[in-house]
């Protein structure tokens, strides 16, 4: 539980939880299973309202996620 300056749009609550997520950008790499787009999720821990943020990709997790599918 974090309680650094957040403020859900929905209920107003300040506990939150985060987590990331991967997802394929394009044709090409939704065929070969390459989850290029990186997001990052803020959950509100009272309602489940969940913002998500774009985050910045490392190639080595790309290439990483391409031999490990």
């Amino acid at each position: 539980m974090n309680r650094l300056n957040y403020h859900c749009p929905k209920c107003q609550n300040t506990q939150y939880e985060t987590d990331q997520f991967r997802a394929a950008g394009g044709f090409w790499t939704k065929v070969f299973n390459i989850q290029t787009k990186k997001f990052t999720t803020v959950i509100c821990s009272r309602c489940r309202y969940t913002e998500i943020y774009q985050a910045d990709s490392s190639m080595l997790g790309n290439i990483f996620d391409f031999f490990v599918g």
